[in-house]
C-alpha cells in the first residue's frame, strides 16, 4: 500500500473531505485551524494519501504552554477507511514534525470509539493514555431529522413541560450573527463562571472562535430574554450536518424562568432549517460519577431533549522527550483539583 503524508494549503480540498467524514467535528474545521492562528498557535493541516488520493486529513496545533510545548490532533486524525496503516504513517510524520518543533509529546484526541481495537492500535504504535482529557470523551448527541412534533415527544417530560411553561411566561429567543453581541453573552458567561466555579475561557478566546466561524455563516449566538433581560445565552457552532452547543450561560435572575430550555429549542430548530441532521450538545459526565461532579447537572439538562451518547477513545500521548513526565505530573494535579 502507497500512503503517504503532504501539507494542504487549499480550503476547498479540505472542506470537501470533511463534508463526508463522520462523524462530524467543528475542531477539524478549515476554521478551527483559522481560529487557532489568531491565538499565535502555529497550525499544520496534512492529508493522508493513498496511491494519490486523499484518504484522510488531521488538523494538528503547536501548544505551548507552561506546562510544555506539544502537538495536538483535536477530534482527529479523519480517516476514511485503513485505520492502521493510515494512523501509522501519520504518527511517522508526526514525531518528525514533533522533534522538528522542539515539542515534548504528540497528543491526539480523536473520534475514534473507545474501544479494544482502538486502544491496542495506539498502544502498538508507542502511545500512552493521557493524564487529562483535552475535549469531552463522553458526547450527547441527538438525531434532528425527525419532525419538531416527534422530537418534543422524545423529550424528557419535565424538559417538554420546561419548554412550553418558558413559551407561554413570555420567554422570546433572538439569534445574533453580530460579532459585537460577544460582549452581551461575554457578561452572563463571566456570572455563569463565578456561580459554578469552572475553568473558564478567555474573552479573546471566545471572540477569535466566534469570528473565525462567522467569516462563513457558521456561527450564531443565540438569547433567552425575559421581560426585557437576557437570562441564558447560548454559542452554536454548525458544520455541514450537524450543530454544536460549544458555549453556554445562564443568569440567576429569574430561577423559576428556563430560558435555557426554550432557547436550546430554538437551536435545535435552527440547526434544522439550516439542513442540518444532528445537533452535539457536547459533553456531559460518565454515568458512574456521582452527584456532586461538576458536570452532573448539566448532563441532566442536555439529556432531557432526548438523544444519546458517544464514547470517544481516551486521549492518547507519544513521548518525545524526557520532559513529557513534567507536563504528566502537572496534568495530574489539575485534574485532581477539578474533581474529574
Amino acid at each position: 500500500m502507497s500512503v503517504s503524508i503532504h501539507p494542504i494549503d487549499d480550503r476547498g480540498e479540505w472542506e470537501s473531505f470533511l463534508e463526508s467524514a463522520a462523524p462530524q467535528t467543528f475542531l477539524h474545521s478549515w476554521e478551527w485551524g483559522e481560529f487557532n492562528e489568531a491565538l499565535g498557535d502555529p497550525v499544520f493541516r496534512v492529508g493522508i494519501y493513498e496511491h494519490g488520493a486523499l484518504a484522510g486529513v488531521a488538523l494538528i496545533i503547536k501548544v505551548r504552554a507552561r506546562r510544555g510545548t506539544f502537538l495536538f490532533c483535536p477530534h482527529g486524525p479523519l480517516i476514511a477507511s485503513n485505520q492502521n496503516e493510515h494512523v501509522r504513517a501519520l504518527v511517522a510524520y508526526l514525531r518528525a514534525l514533533g522533534k522538528k518543533e522542539k515539542a515534548w509529546f504528540v497528543r491526539i484526541s480523536s473520534l475514534f470509539p473507545d474501544d479494544s481495537t482502538h486502544r491496542a492500535m495506539f498502544q502498538k504504535i508507542g502511545f500512552r493514555n493521557a493524564p487529562i482529557h483535552m475535549h469531552s470523551e463522553r458526547g450527547w448527541i441527538l438525531d434532528i431529522t425527525p419532525s419538531e412534533d416527534e422530537l418534543l415527544k422524545n423529550m424528557r417530560k419535565d424538559a417538554r413541560y420546561a419548554i412550553k411553561k418558558a413559551q407561554k411566561d413570555g420567554v422570546t429567543v433572538t439569534v445574533s450573527r453580530d460579532i459585537a453581541d460577544i460582549g452581551h453573552f461575554w457578561s452572563i458567561y463571566q456570572e455563569t463562571v463565578a456561580r459554578q466555579e469552572f475553568a473558564a475561557f478567555s474573552k479573546k478566546y471566545i471572540v477569535a472562535e466566534f469570528a473565525a466561524f462567522q467569516n462563513f455563516n457558521n456561527a450564531l449566538l443565540l438569547f433567552a430574554y425575559y421581560k426585557g433581560e437576557a437570562i441564558a445565552g447560548a454559542m452554536i457552532i454548525f458544520t455541514k450536518n450537524s450543530a454544536f452547543y460549544h458555549h453556554g450561560a445562564s443568569t440567576r435572575t429569574h430561577s423559576a424562568i428556563s430560558g435555557a430550555h426554550v432557547l436550546q429549542w430554538s437551536a435545535i430548530r435552527e440547526a434544522k432549517r439550516r439542513g442540518c441532521n444532528f445537533y452535539n450538545f457536547w459533553g456531559i459526565a460518565p454515568d458512574n460519577k456521582p452527584r456532586n461532579h461538576p458536570w452532573f447537572g448539566l448532563s441532566h439538562f442536555k439529556k432531557g431533549f432526548g438523544g444519546s451518547c458517544e464514547d470517544y477513545l481516551h486521549a492518547q500521548d507519544l513521548v518525545l522527550s524526557p520532559r513529557y513526565y513534567m507536563t504528566y505530573l502537572i496534568e495530574r494535579i489539575r485534574r485532581a483539583k477539578r474533581g474529574l
